[in-house]
């Protein structure tokens, strides 16, 4: 009965989601090996309403290889390692959350500002890619400078990085014209980036607060199907407590012979978030939720109420469905509390402001 009962409601969710894409719903599912540009399917159209101020070409005239550009570098860059490519999609969301999405989380300590936000503890250490950030940089100020915001390079950068982990079935048309940010402080990063010890309900609070839903929270939380974490960041809150946790005996056992029961800064090792497809950006996140083979109490949080499980078995069991949200999800996060105009700068440095 429940095996029937399933697949009953798998089949009200496909019959929903043809529905919905009859309807204009989505942003047309690319296939593999189809389109043009650097060998992956011709970006989804871009959802709307983006950021005031933001638009799609926004380089075409004052710099029309920029994204070609940052592509290059990005693409790269993830093909010699992967986590890389993980790390610029942290990158947006990290900076996206904490003063907007202005390349704040790049500025370098300084005598002024000791503490920026990279070296708040959700960034420092594990936060990585500012190497290809810096590159991107350096290609586009010999090509066009002055140009080129620090802040659109990490939205670049981000959406190319799906692109290359996706194998292209994550390809979208990412707005531009963002400014960077003059101010970074380490304290904002630890006001609003939500840890992975969040439950529900303060996980759907700190996506409000951006301007963003439960869809969003639940779609965007599928990046967390590459990359590595810190044993820390889920050993402190019970995740591998057998008599507490509800993970799958199989991956807790597995996790504690790779983790020390109590991780410090010099013994904290990093294990695969996803361990079925810990390269490929896909929707084996939501099967993972499914098995509880998740490492974060933010992960398995999306189990815990009607409106959010019914999302994750349509992200695990419908093709492309996933992928066309995540997008639209990007583009939406990618425009929260923009600098535009005169409001902020354009670096020369990415790492300092000028």
């Amino acid at each position: 009965m429940a095996r029937l009962a399933a697949l009953t409601f798998l089949a009200l969710l496909c019959s929903v989601t043809t529905c919905c894409h009859a309807a204009g719903y989505g942003y047309g599912y690319p296939s593999p090996g189809t389109g043009s540009g650097g060998g992956y399917p011709s970006p989804t159209p871009t959802p709307s309403p983006s950021g005031a101020g933001l638009a799609v070409g926004f380089y075409d005239h004052a710099c029309p290889n920029a994204e070609a550009i940052v592509r290059g570098v990005v693409k790269n860059a993830v093909q010699q390692n992967p986590g890389v490519g993980a790390g610029l999609i942290r990158m947006l969301f990290h900076d996206c959350f904490v003063q907007g999405c202005d390349a704040s989380v790049l500025l370098d300590p300084t005598a002024a500002n000791a503490q920026p936000e990279k070296l708040s503890p959700p960034n420092n250490p594990s936060l990585r890619g500012f190497e290809v950030i810096d590159a991107a940089k350096a290609a586009l100020e010999v090509a066009c400078p002055s140009t080129v915001s620090c802040a659109d390079i990490v939205a670049f950068a981000g959406r190319d990085a799906s692109a290359v982990l996706s194998g292209g079935r994550v390809n979208f048309a990412m707005p531009a014209g963002r400014r960077d940010g003059l101010v970074s402080n380490a304290n904002d990063a630890l006001n609003f980036l939500p840890p992975p010890s969040f439950n529900l309900s303060e996980l759907t609070a700190s996506f409000a607060a951006k301007g963003l839903d439960v869809g969003d929270l639940v779609v965007l939380s599928g990046a967390h199907t590459v990359g590595r974490s810190h044993c820390s960041s889920f050993t402190r809150d019970g995740r591998l407590n057998a008599s507490t946790s509800d993970m799958n005996p199989a991956l807790a056992a597995s996790l504690r012979q790779q983790c020390p029961a109590s991780p410090t800064a010099a013994n904290d090792p990093t294990v695969v978030q996803d361990v079925v497809t810990p390269v490929r950006l896909d929707n084996q996140y939501y099967k993972n939720v499914l098995n509880r083979n998740v490492i974060f109490t933010s992960d398995a949080a999306l189990l815990k109420s009607g409106q959010t499980a019914a999302a994750v078995l349509l992200n695990a069991f419908v093709p492309g469905v996933w992928e066309q949200k995540f997008a639209a999800a990007m583009v939406k996060m990618a425009s929260i509390e923009v600098k535009t105009g005169a409001n902020g700068e354009v670096r020369t440095n990415c790492r300092a402001v000028n």
